[in-house]
């Protein structure tokens, strides 16, 4: 499994420890679906102004979110399989952390798994989606160590 970087922001500082929990969130979502852990994922760390701008752009949403998610058209695949694309707002992060009274590392995992949920087909749009996920989201960060 490889994780691409790219950090493109102030809030938060990413040190190794905190590059090695995305990289489990991301693990750890693979094996909890028996799914094949030779893949490429790109993980982005952004601010609000670029997240809305993206938001804006890509889904016609001109407000800020968490995070999105990107998967790649399956059309153009190739091996190693590269997954797609997560972008995370990093001031969410800390804003979200500190609402739900948890850790900045927590939030960050659980956004992580979240969008590798999105790379990988799942969504929470309707009712059934979102419990399935919902359930895959609390297995993994079990499996983690990191519920709330």
């Amino acid at each position: 499994m490889e994780i691409l970087f790219d950090d493109r922001q102030d809030d938060v500082y990413l040190d190794e420890e905190g590059i090695e929990l995305i990289k489990k969130a991301v693990g750890e979502t693979l094996n909890h679906l028996n799914m094949d852990k030779d893949v490429i994922v790109s993980i982005s760390l952004v601010n609000e102004d670029e997240i809305q701008t993206l938001n804006r752009d890509f889904r016609g949403v001109d407000k800020v979110t968490d995070v999105l998610s990107f998967p790649l058209d399956d059309e153009f695949q190739i091996h190693p399989t590269m997954l797609g694309d997560v972008v995370i707002n990093t001031k969410r992060v800390l804003e979200q952390a500190e609402e739900f009274g948890h850790s900045n590392e927590r939030e960050i995992a659980y956004l992580t798994v979240h969008s590798t949920l999105h790379l990988l087909g799942y969504d929470h749009m309707e009712d059934d989606e979102k419990k399935e996920m919902r359930e895959i989201e609390e297995a993994v960060m079990e499996r983690m160590g990191t519920l709330r």
